[in-house]
């Protein structure tokens, strides 16, 4: 069974193919701040994090099926994955730095704290010639920095670039991995597309996760 990322995202790609999935990627178009926006208008209330991940997700995975899949070029006879990932600290969302300096203010201000990242995902089967059946869900990780940590140290991490890009500003499976001081739940979770969750959604599709493995 192929699957297909809808995301160009290296970290994702890096989790599916250190777990043996070799996937076909699809850069999503999606306007998600104007999304988000209708979306809320049509609930009369603001998304939680974790609602936001899962749409986000979900909005990913619907655009590649609607360009790719059978009614659009055809390339796609599989599952096709979408996900989005959310880091919060004191209930704020901490997205993107960007920028050096908010990436640094960021660091500083969750040392010696922790930290919550959601992680939501939206797969839809698009196997055997048609759009089939879809599935979402939001796994949870909460990640904790090390106390100690020096300014002279935060500030040598985000002078490397690293952690510009990187929803929280850091990276466990980087440069940052030696000031993550623990982590409850998946590992994969934290750096943006969590595998038991993805092997959950596979199952509830009526797939075996072993078939997405690269021969």
């Amino acid at each position: 069974m192929r699957l297909y990322l809808a995301s160009t995202s290296p970290a994702r790609l890096s989790v599916l193919r250190g777990a043996g999935i070799e996937p076909v990627c699809f850069a999503p178009e999606v306007d998600e701040e104007a999304e988000v926006v209708a979306r809320e208008a049509q609930l009369g209330r603001a998304l939680t994090a974790p609602e936001l991940t899962e749409y986000l997700g979900r909005l990913k995975a619907e655009d590649v099926v609607r360009r790719h899949g059978p009614d659009g070029t055809g390339e796609i006879d599989g599952l096709v994955l979408g996900g989005d990932s959310m880091f919060l600290l004191d209930g704020e969302i901490l997205g993107k730095p960007h920028r050096p300096e908010v990436a640094l203010e960021r660091s500083k201000q969750h040392r010696g704290r922790t930290g919550v990242l959601h992680s939501g995902h939206w797969l839809i089967d698009c196997s055997g010639g048609g759009t089939r059946a879809a599935a979402g869900a939001v796994d949870t990780a909460t990640v904790t920095l090390a106390s100690d940590l020096s300014d002279a140290e935060l500030e040598a991490y985000v002078a490397t670039g690293e952690p510009l890009e990187l929803a929280g500003g850091f990276a466990i499976d980087g440069l940052a991995g030696a000031f993550i001081e623990r982590i409850e739940g998946a590992p994969s979770c934290v750096i943006g597309l969590s595998l038991p969750a993805l092997r959950r959604l596979v199952i509830e599709l009526g797939h075996e996760y072993p078939g997405l493995w690269s021969a």
